[in-house]
């Protein structure tokens, strides 16, 4: 089947959780609307349906819609009733379909609360952790997890189910976890995880070797901008003397330290200072770690940030069943499509709009041929 087919024909994999009686309408025609929907701007259920109702005839030009659209209650129904691990190995099937992911970048995994899901003040019951390929822009997977805590047993679930060979995977403190690198080494992948108290013996051996070695590189980076002047140090060490129990940390070849001094043209505000650690199985030189580390924060800017300002995602309320992790896997394949729809050269709100209003580009950027 061609790439042009491929959002549909995957995702009819996913198993229908209705009974047959009364089932009035396709589970693939469900799922694209909601895709469709979030793509164009909807956010609630209803919006959903409205804006199902105001294409109906565009979208019966690919979808069969025997019965027209479905009720609100139909699509909250079936979305919080769908497996979401189902889903969620759909949607990486259909990353793996579409992308050519490039060999030797960073994949950032980290996580992010949904906190539009609390529920009476209680805490919220979803904290999705996402694997984000830097160089492509694309959301590669997402697990799902029931408080920030528990990122430790996730993210070696997510590792299991995504192809993360020859690249090189970014975790912040909370996955340092002997564990963890192994699987990435087991994996044939690299690493760089950053280090901080969670693990006090590392982080005192590593202070050690950056207070005592006499072979440290460095790169000096400068940026100026918005009003301020940032720079970074980052310190590399590849032979070492104090690391302890070095083996337990599989392929360790480099500790780094990133320090970043920033200061602010015409304001009072106060010099900050921040010092950062990380160990890695590379052997590379200090500017591709000072590029590396600072890859990692796509995560926080091109995906969590979207997730919130472009797609509204923390004032989501959707709590009934699993709702919340699906509604999340529709709000990053809607993600992924607009990112790498190259043609036209706005933001995500702006693609969205245009999508909605424009269907020869909702179809360029769905990628279907009708």
């Amino acid at each position: 089947m061609n790439k042009q087919n491929k959002l549909i024909s995957i995702f009819k994999q996913v198993e229908d959780p209705r009974s047959h009686i009364n089932k009035r309408h396709k589970l693939i025609d469900i799922l694209l609307i909601g895709i469709i929907s979030v793509l164009c701007g909807a956010e609630t259920w209803k919006q959903m349906v409205e804006f199902a109702k105001s294409k109906e005839e565009f979208l019966k030009t690919f979808l069969e819609l025997p019965n027209g659209i479905p009720s609100e209650d139909t699509i909250n129904r079936v979305f919080s009733s769908i497996d979401s691990n189902q889903l969620e190995n759909c949607f990486i099937e259909w990353v793996n379909s579409i992308a050519d992911l490039s060999l030797g970048q960073i994949i950032a995994i980290d996580g992010k609360t949904i906190r539009g899901a609390k529920h009476k003040g209680k805490k919220s019951p979803v904290h999705m952790v996402s694997a984000w390929a830097c160089e492509n822009n694309l959301v590669l997977g997402q697990v799902k997890t029931d408080e920030k805590s528990n990122e430790i047993t996730a993210i070696p679930n997510l590792l299991d189910i995504l192809d993360i060979a020859g690249n090189t995977v970014s975790i912040d403190a909370m996955g340092t976890q002997r564990e963890i690198v192994k699987k990435i080494i087991d994996n044939d992948a690299n690493y760089i995880l950053a280090v901080k108290g969670n693990q006090p013996q590392l982080l005192e051996d590593i202070h050690d070797e950056f207070r005592f070695s006499k072979q440290i590189e460095i790169n000096k980076d400068e940026d100026l901008g918005h009003g301020r002047i940032e720079t970074r140090i980052c310190s590399v060490i590849t032979d070492f003397q104090f690391i302890e129990k070095q083996n337990e940390w599989e392929n360790l070849k480099s500790i780094v330290r990133i320090e970043s001094i920033r200061e602010f043209k015409n304001s009072d505000k106060e010099k900050e200072t921040s010092t950062r650690y990380y160990i890695s199985s590379l052997n590379n030189d200090a500017s591709y770690f000072q590029s590396a580390i600072r890859s990692h924060w796509a995560i926080e800017n091109k995906l969590h940030w979207t997730l919130d300002v472009g797609f509204s995602e923390d004032a989501s309320r959707k709590r009934a069943g699993n709702a919340s992790q699906n509604y999340s896997v529709l709000l990053k394949i809607a993600l992924n499509l607009l990112k790498n729809e190259k043609t036209e050269k706005q933001g995500i709100k702006g693609k969205r709009l245009k999508a909605g209003w424009d269907n020869k580009y909702l179809l360029k950027v769905l990628k279907i041929k009708v």
